[in-house]
């Protein structure tokens, strides 16, 4: 069952209060899940039993997704942003450096967390932020395209097409390499999440001029790519060990942009072994 917490960040406005839905389940060492952009919390739900055996799981909506509410006025959607607003509701949660793990925009701001000391580990599943310009031009068309599409279709048009592994593909085919697995009620969850991701137009406008170089130093990081990634390539993960060379690069075999729910064994596996 999901919760809401509120707390104050400083905006360039002043105060201001942000509202974030999480998930809290198991015990153990704490450990915070971040999603990627147009998806919500329940993306982690194929792992989400696994990590609780040995983890303090939290899984979030990130602000402007989800159910979380849009960031206070006068905030960006940028990494200097988004960043202390994770640390704070860390801090509102009763949370002390948690491991992470974050799944593409999730991975960038999981690795970011950790370049500032936040966290006591990182595991980004393949993170945003290692392209070329090229491919961040095709990753942010396929986004877009796919926000519209969300966001076009009748709503019974879309629960007609969660209901079919056909259906399912055409819904969730570029981020699943495996999408008839994906449940028909988490599909559609899914396509509402994403027509209605109020922080999705300025998250993507604070990303065009990301282009990741700068090592994440002190702290373990575990880099995951699935084979089957066709928004963000795998050849970014080679990228990505260049620019963090003490990183442990791992192979997802079989897996999409979004592998938790491609393989969930082997994405707790990885998560689990990263922050040990």
């Amino acid at each position: 069952m999901s919760a809401q917490i509120e707390f104050t960040i400083d905006t360039p406005l002043g105060p201001g209060e942000v509202s974030v839905t999480y998930d809290r389940r198991g015990t153990g060492e704490p450990l915070l899940l971040l999603h990627g952009i147009g998806h919500h919390w329940q993306a982690w739900e194929p792992v989400i039993p696994v990590l609780a055996a040995e983890r303090d799981v939290i899984a979030v909506d990130l602000p402007g997704f989800g159910a979380s509410a849009p960031l206070p006025d006068g905030c960006g959607y940028d990494l200097a942003t988004v960043v202390p607003v994770l640390g704070a509701l860390c801090e509102a949660l009763g949370v002390d450096r948690p491991h992470v793990a974050g799944n593409s925009l999730g991975g960038l701001l999981a690795l970011e967390l950790g370049r500032q000391k936040l966290v006591r580990s990182v595991t980004a599943l393949s993170p945003a932020g290692f392209w070329s310009e090229s491919e961040r031009r095709y990753a942010f068309g396929t986004l877009r395209a796919m926000h519209a599409a969300a966001g076009a279709m009748p709503l019974p048009l879309i629960e007609r097409l969660s209901r079919s592994a056909a259906g399912r593909a055409v819904l969730t085919g570029t981020i699943y390499a495996r999408p008839a697995r994906r449940s028909p009620e988490a599909a559609f969850a899914e396509a509402l999440a994403l027509r209605g991701a109020t922080g999705f137009r300025r998250t993507l406008e604070a990303g065009r001029g990301i282009a990741v170089t700068e090592d994440v130093a002190g702290l373990p990081v575990t880099i995951a790519w699935g084979s089957q990634d066709r928004l963000l390539l795998r050849r970014q993960g080679v990228r990505a060990k260049h620019a963090i060379p003490e990183a442990r690069l791992v192979r997802l075999p079989g897996c999409g942009h979004v592998p938790m729910n491609d393989d969930p064994a082997l994405v707790a596996r990885v998560i689990l072994d990263g922050s040990r």
